[in-house]
């Protein structure tokens, strides 16, 4: 990272990024619904360790692993006033801190994640960088634009139906969803989505992406590289609009030259429409558990969530059950999708990033919305529910809007996945609308 390395050079002390990324957040509406208190962000940049990003500012989402003195409300505005700051970090933290990263505030997410957009109630939208129009998207918006408009190099992200990828074509970034139990989900926070939810980073590079996880597996991110020429399989969705499918084509071609061998292969609709019923169901049984934990009354809530909450309070534990047979079941079928493949090549997005209010939190009815869900991103679930990687990353740029695609590799073939990536590293130059905070002119 090129910050890390202004650092450790001291062209830029840590005091000097933690009070530009502080500033910059206070320009960019939308990304940042909390900061620590700046005596607190600047002791932690002055005590960071001299790490892999030793001293670089970075933000946590507000749902998912905790950093100390930060602690999640979900998007929730009822929430957030119950909620008490965690005294030590969630063991994901404690690792992104070692490795120099300084947590120093939380970045926007939708009521309880359950949006492609990041447009909470009583706090400004995650809109996206290159369009004002459109949203940054979800459930990870806010991190995507704290990136892109650059109040930091890299920031914490979640996955369970799309959350980093999402966010990442919408805003021209690079996001990993890591294979199941890759990454730590504990203590306090643990996994109430059935294996379905992971953890990572949105970054501006390959090379960032690929720092965090080696960081937070300690560099034992399972195997790396495959024998011969990687064999990569172009997936073109008939639900993905021409430009997403024509942007996953040159990002093949790309990897071609590279010495990639390419074939096409029809996309895993079926097992994709499978995957997003029963995301739906762990979504909504797990909204359920969580409210009632909670104590959250609906007036508290939005429509929306009451209405989803609503949904998995009625869905029997026979049916839950039932769910976990099917994943063993699409895990199973999905194991074919490789047998002449290393990587899938797809889209993210069937089209451009949706206007602001595509999502509307006054939604009362949970098949529209989950319709909507799956109608733009509908090959996301899919690697949640069968637990693999699935790196997002730019492919093009198309009427001044980034269009993303990803690869999705098999399960525990994290770095494989990266590897294979390494010739797009610089297939797209994204224009974004500012450099990182406390990059040295």
């Amino acid at each position: 990272m090129m910050l890390a390395a202004a650092l450790a050079a001291g062209q830029v002390t840590p005091r000097g990024a933690m009070a530009a990324s502080r500033a910059r957040a206070a320009e960019v509406p939308g990304a940042v619904v909390r900061l620590l208190d700046e005596d607190r962000a600047m002791s932690a940049a002055v005590d960071a360790p001299s790490g892999v990003f030793g001293g670089v500012p970075f933000l946590a989402k507000d749902l998912g692993a905790t950093a100390r003195g930060l602690g999640n409300a979900g998007g929730c505005p009822a929430l957030r006033c119950r909620v008490v700051d965690p005294g030590r970090d969630s063991a994901l933290f404690a690792r992104f801190r070692a490795g120099g990263l300084v947590p120093f505030g939380l970045t926007t997410v939708p009521e309880f994640g359950l949006a492609l957009s990041s447009e909470p109630r009583g706090a400004a939208p995650a809109v996206n960088p290159f369009d004002p129009t459109r949203s940054a998207g979800g459930s990870s918006g806010g991190a995507a634009r704290a990136v892109a408009t650059g109040i930091v190099a890299i920031a914490h992200a979640t996955d369970a139906a799309g959350s980093i990828r999402v966010p990442a074509a919408c805003c021209g970034l690079w996001g990993l969803k890591p294979s199941r139990g890759v990454t730590p989900l504990g203590p306090d926070f643990g996994n109430h989505l059935a294996g379905l939810g992971a953890e990572l980073v949105l970054a501006r590079s390959l090379r960032d992406v690929t720092a965090a996880l080696s960081l937070v597996t300690g560099g034992h991110a399972h195997a790396k590289a495959v024998a011969g020429r990687a064999r990569v399989a172009l997936c073109l969705p008939g639900a993905c609009d021409a430009v997403a499918n024509a942007a996953a084509c040159d990002a093949a071609e790309a990897l071609a030259c590279a010495g990639c061998e390419i074939t096409e292969v029809a996309a895993p609709e079926g097992l994709g429409a499978r995957a997003d019923r029963i995301a739906r169901l762990i979504l909504s049984v797990a909204l359920a558990e969580w409210v009632e934990a909670e104590g959250l009354t609906e007036h508290e809530l939005t429509p929306l969530s009451t209405a989803i909450a609503a949904e998995g309070r009625a869905v029997p534990a026979t049916s839950v059950l039932a769910a976990t047979r099917e994943i063993a079941q699409i895990t199973d079928e999905a194991a074919a999708l490789f047998g002449a493949a290393d990587t899938l090549l797809m889209p993210v997005l069937s089209g451009p990033p949706p206007l602001l209010g595509h999502f509307p939190d006054d939604e009362t009815d949970p098949d529209r919305h989950f319709a909507r869900m799956a109608a733009m991103a509908p090959l996301a679930a899919l690697a949640n529910v069968v637990g693999l990687p699935a790196l997002a990353f730019p492919a093009a740029m198309r009427a001044g809007l980034p269009v993303g695609a990803q690869l999705v590799g098999r399960a525990g073939h994290d770095a494989e996945v990266l590897d294979i990536a390494a010739p797009l590293a610089h297939h797209v130059a994204v224009p974004y609308p500012a450099p990182i905070a406390g990059m040295p002119a």
